[in-house]
């Protein structure tokens, strides 16, 4: 039965997670984030929310942009380990042996991976709570048009989505769905 509680009741899963990419000084980084959204299509703005610790916070302020990745089932693995280890600590992108290449309108890396991505130039950029919001002029655009209909919608026979549940957990859009969960040994994945 539903009750009435003080406690924060955090529902925003199950979701489709953007790898948050940004350059700055030389340095790169990729960084795993369920919190972002398109603001607004005409003109084409994304915003994406980074709590002030993370090392992709950083890297944003330092450049003024960042990008937007989203890639298939295969590459689910990068969401993981992406959202777990440091970028102060690592160079994710190449632990995970992750191409890219450098965005047209910005300097921050484009996965090779994605099906979908956006190059974005900070606008703006608020507190809310414990993180912040960084609001970004999409300056251009990357699609993989042989995964989706002439109608934008996917070819569910040929792309696979991982959304994400919470707890390392991920269903599988796609032609069948279906529950894997990814261990933080991102070697191993395992059907529930």
């Amino acid at each position: 039965m539903r009750k009435w509680t003080e406690k924060t009741v955090m529902h925003s899963y199950p979701g489709m997670v953007a790898l948050v990419t940004a350059a700055s000084g030389g340095k790169v980084n990729i960084m795993a984030a369920g919190w972002h959204s398109y603001i607004s299509y005409e003109p084409p703005i994304y915003g994406v929310a980074i709590a002030k610790e993370r090392y992709t916070h950083h890297l944003i302020e330092g450049s003024g942009e960042f990008a937007i990745n989203f890639v298939p089932e295969a590459y689910a693995h990068y969401i993981q380990f992406s959202g777990t280890k440091s970028g102060m600590e690592t160079d994710k992108l190449t632990e995970m042996n992750a191409p890219y290449t450098k965005g047209r309108t910005i300097g921050a890396p484009i996965l090779d991976h994605a099906y979908i991505a956006y190059e974005c130039k900070v606008m703006d950029q608020r507190t809310y709570g414990d993180h912040d919001w960084f609001v970004g002029e999409m300056t251009g655009f990357y699609k993989d048009d042989m995964l989706f209909h002439e109608n934008g919608l996917p070819q569910w026979d040929k792309l696979s989505i991982p959304l994400y549940l919470g707890r390392s957990q991920y269903m599988i859009a796609g032609k069948e769905s279906k529950v894997i969960n990814l261990y933080h040994d991102n070697s191993t994945k395992k059907n529930v």
